[in-house]
């Protein structure tokens, strides 16, 4: 699969949907047969262990919070059953990535990995935003994936490209994307996948809670403490500490989130305030006041400098090292 280097991308993943799966195909016209709910065209039938109410698979970790949004966890979901009621509503996610200056060493280790391992087996329509477009390797994609390049300038004040990437997201939501995909997440680049991850991230507006803050009680936790800054979050108040490192949800969810954390962080700049983490502090405000309706567990974006804890059952996407600088 080549590579395009346009204004537009669309990156899409082939991969095999494992399980005891198969369609009922409805009779023929001329059959006497009475129609029935099992044979009506494209019924689905999939064998699975029976849940029981009384036999949760996790006790050890929170799984459902207090405004009864899922946290995400490994043994938590059944992928088989997941993926057949996805692929029968024709849904196309895409992914927002954004290599600039130093950051084009990872595009490889992060596009090969995501190729293999974010919603295989579907539709998938990958951004990547980079000021070196030239300096973008040939990636081999699977049949049914493709890579648009887009080109960003290098802007000096950007603290990693992340000052103006809710800009940038914003707009493309507004003048493309909305046309294109029904869901959108933002991944950092820097990131490698090793295990699936599957449509069980999909839902309207979705959060990954931070590894290195998800033990914090909550007025010890990274959120922005200055009365003034437009992030601030009071003490007292905070729920979970999310990692502007992946999020994402439905189109319109991902567009009114960025447009309102732009909005406030240039509010902040023109007052002269930068936020302790930048575009993270902003995003924690945010879904401290719009609830997540999904939330993905540590295990969706560890950070290797972190030793592994024991509810942590697989690593399914982790940082990239870099020398002890995130």
């Amino acid at each position: 699969m080549g590579i395009t280097k346009l204004h537009g991308v669309a990156l899409l993943v082939t991969a095999g949907i494992t399980g005891a799966i198969w369609y009922h195909q409805p009779s023929s016209p001329d059959s006497d047969q009475e129609p029935t709910a099992s044979s009506e065209e494209g019924t689905l039938h999939i064998l699975y262990p029976q849940p029981f109410l009384t036999k949760p698979r996790r006790r050890d970790v929170l799984v459902l919070t207090p405004w009864l949004a899922p946290i995400v966890w490994e043994g938590t979901f059944n992928r088989d059953i997941l993926n057949a009621q996805y692929v029968q509503k024709n849904l196309v996610t895409g992914v927002v990535t954004f290599a600039v200056k130093k950051y084009v060493q990872f595009v490889e280790g992060f596009m090969s990995s995501a190729n293999k391992y974010f919603l295989a087996g579907h539709r998938v329509n990958f951004y990547l935003f980079t000021d070196n477009p030239e300096q973008i390797p040939h990636l081999q994609m699977a049949s049914e994936n493709h890579l648009f390049i887009i080109p960003v300038q290098n802007d000096s004040e950007w603290q990693d490209g992340s000052m103006s990437r809710m800009d940038i997201i914003s707009r493309y939501i507004r003048s493309q994307f909305q046309y294109e995909v029904n869901y959108l997440y933002s991944i950092d680049i820097d990131a490698q996948l090793f295990e699936h991850i599957g449509v069980e991230i999909i839902d309207e507006l979705v959060g990954t809670i931070s590894s290195w803050q998800y033990t914090a009680c909550r007025d010890n936790k990274a959120y922005e403490r200055h009365p003034e800054s437009q992030a601030a979050i009071p003490k007292g108040e905070g729920d979970f500490y999310y990692t502007a490192s992946f999020y994402g949800g439905s189109i319109a969810e991902v567009y009114r989130l960025t447009r309102a954390c732009f909005k406030g962080l240039m509010e902040d700049r023109k007052n002269g305030i930068e936020a302790r983490w930048h575009e993270e502090s902003y995003l924690n405000k945010y879904l401290l006041y719009h609830k997540p309706t999904r939330l993905l567990s540590p295990e969706y974006y560890w950070d290797e400098e972190l030793s592994w804890p024991r509810i942590i059952q697989v690593k399914r996407m982790c940082s990239v090292w870099k020398g002890g600088k995130k």
